[in-house]
């Protein structure tokens, strides 16, 4: 996924600080108004710390624009959300990712010509956008390989493994990959069975992250807009969800023989 360029997003900044000013507003108000601290609204404004949606979005409530700055992100991020350097940010520093996913493999043990297969499908993306984003995930996965790597945990719904991205060729070769990440200690992937029918997951995938220097947060899909989730109700609720899926999912090492099960179909 793209992302809006440095001086795009210092310009944005910049608007939401004059408007501040022009509004008469100190950063305290403008914080309350934003429901976020004066510490981080001077912060943001003295760029020691990133522009994230949840800040755009405030400031659009604080200042009363209708919409207006988050209209600036759309626009000079050619639509692509700015929540997105926020979350690879702290992805880089997570101690813990768990990982729920109802469609695809997930972005960090995608191999590359899945990843390829999954930017081209569906024809949204012009050629230099796919290798642009393609080179982005790719990049992305060295968080599992870094010398203290986070625990990575992961539930698939066993469609997942059947569904031909890319066809048989490059399933099996993401298979592979991803039985092979299985063995290292700190992934586990684990397979909710089609048996199960209905389950917790069906609603659509997730992602819960921790770090040293964060709490927990969450990242949703929606076709609209996908966005980081904060609010510990709302993640607590994910938490819930998780814990669900788990229960649903098959241990590890079932799961292992499933996935080599169904890689032995993609030949």
């Amino acid at each position: 996924m793209g992302d809006l360029n440095d001086s795009m997003a210092d310009f944005i900044v910049e608007e939401i600080r004059r408007a501040r000013c022009a509004a008469g507003m100190t950063q305290e108000a403008f914080g309350k108004g934003a429901n976020c601290s004066a510490s981080l609204v001077s912060a943001v404004e003295n760029g020691t710390r990133s522009l994230t949606s949840e800040y755009v979005h405030g400031a659009d409530r604080a200042l009363r624009t209708g919409g207006l700055f988050w209209r600036l992100v759309e626009q000079f991020g050619g639509g692509s959300p700015v929540w997105f350097r926020e979350w690879v940010i702290k992805e880089r520093t997570a101690t813990s990712i768990r990982w729920y996913e109802s469609c695809l493999i997930p972005g960090l043990l995608q191999t590359e010509a899945y990843a390829r297969a999954v930017l081209t499908g569906g024809r949204m993306l012009n050629p230099d956008q796919v290798e642009q984003l393609l080179a982005a995930r790719l990049e992305r996965q060295a968080v599992l390989a870094r010398e203290n790597p986070p625990q990575f945990v992961t539930v698939l719904d066993a469609g997942v493994l059947r569904r031909p991205i890319g066809g048989p060729v490059v399933m099996r070769e993401q298979l592979d990959h991803l039985l092979s990440s299985a063995e290292q200690p700190q992934i586990h992937v684990h397979v909710v069975p089609a048996e199960v029918g209905y389950h917790a997951g069906l609603a659509g995938s997730f992602i819960l992250m921790e770090g040293t220097d964060y709490r927990e947060i969450a990242h949703v899909d929606s076709a609209l807009r996908p966005h980081i989730v904060a609010a510990p109700e709302a993640v607590a609720a994910l938490g819930r969800r998780w814990e669900s899926l788990r229960g649903e999912a098959l241990p590890r090492t079932p799961s292992i023989e499933l996935m080599k099960e169904v890689a032995k179909s993609w030949i």
